[in-house]
């Protein structure tokens, strides 16, 4: 028998042939800044003018065992998305603006459609984003991965001036916390999820399966407002765990579980059995993105919002404390 790298289980011609559509993909997403894109052994890009202290910014991240029901969903192109979301999103907490972010697929066998699917994805949020697809890194790995599956991971790079970086550190008691809705359950939790999904506990809806909502054009727009003094991207640990990160530790968020609306999945996870501890650790709760403003900014950053297509309500305000996160109200 000839023995070839393709008969391992490895087709690298198949890998070469998609270079060319990943170009056209990431096209879209190209900013004038990049040099060299897709195709050469790394991306070229000029940092912008116009910083007095460039401060770079670099956020990675990945889809989590959603993946599983996106794979099953055949929902590649939700799964670039969500990698792409959950990186710019973390990037925007801090007022910086994407220079570029680069993908990576890992999968047992390359199928170009599903490969394609993916990085279209990114492509597209990184376009709204006007973030440029500068590369990436498509793995075939015969034997790690069973027939169909793959893993998908995002990088992206920002820049921000040292002065203009939204740190929470002008906090006070009697700030305002905006939450901004969310598109679902975003790409956290899932483990759980699955587990309800499996026991006939839990239906599968588009809440579960829709792509994470990309936060970063707002919150760029609202990191340049007067006010503005703390940004969180609500992630894995749910509002606890991602709210005091961005406070003071002599502050505390009080949130009213009752001040904003949520998809019925929610209750459906309370009514499956789930605490409401649990739920609020493990979960966005609707809520995907906060802000903490000066109360005379709250109604126009709200309008902002609104305007942006995205829902915001005043959840809560700053009070002396020790750096946590207290609830009232139910789920």
């Amino acid at each position: 028998m000839k023995l070839t790298y393709k008969e391992s289980g490895v087709d690298v011609q198949a890998a070469d042939k998609l270079v060319a559509d990943y170009g056209q993909l990431a096209s879209a997403a190209s900013t004038q800044h990049v040099l060299s894109g897709i195709g050469g052994f790394a991306g070229f890009l000029a940092l912008p003018q116009g910083y007095k202290e460039p401060v770079l910014v670099a956020c990675t991240d990945g889809v989590g065992t959603k993946l599983r029901l996106l794979i099953d969903a055949n929902q590649a192109e939700t799964a670039g998305k969500d990698a792409a979301a959950m990186c710019l999103n973390d990037l925007a907490t801090s007022g910086a603006s994407p220079l570029f972010m680069l993908d990576y697929l890992a999968t047992g066998k390359l199928e170009p459609n599903t490969a394609r699917q993916v990085v279209a994805g990114f492509a597209d949020y990184c376009q709204r984003a006007s973030c440029a697809l500068l590369g990436g890194e498509t793995a075939e790995m015969p034997g790690f991965y069973p027939p169909g599956d793959f893993d998908v991971a995002g990088f992206a790079v920002g820049v921000v001036d040292r002065q203009r970086i939204v740190t929470g550190e002008g906090c006070r008691a009697g700030d305002v916390v905006i939450g901004l809705a969310s598109s679902g359950l975003h790409s956290n939790g899932f483990s759980l999820v699955r587990l309800l999904l499996e026991q006939g506990l839990l239906e599968l809806t588009d809440d579960i399966l829709n792509p994470t909502r990309l936060y970063l054009p707002l919150a760029q727009d609202l990191a340049s407002r007067e006010g503005v003094k703390a940004m969180a991207h609500i992630t894995g640990g749910g509002l606890p765990g991602n709210v005091a990160r961005t406070i003071p530790k002599d502050l505390d968020a009080v949130l009213n579980l009752n001040s904003w609306d949520r998809s019925d999945v929610f209750a459906a996870m309370a009514k499956a059995g789930v605490q409401q501890e649990e739920m609020l650790s493990t979960f966005n709760m609707g809520i995907g993105f906060t802000v903490v403003c000066d109360p005379a900014q709250a109604e126009e950053i709200m309008d902002t919002c609104r305007g942006a297509g995205v829902e915001g309500w005043e959840i809560g305000y700053l009070a002396p404390g020790k750096g946590r996160v207290k609830f009232g109200g139910r789920v």
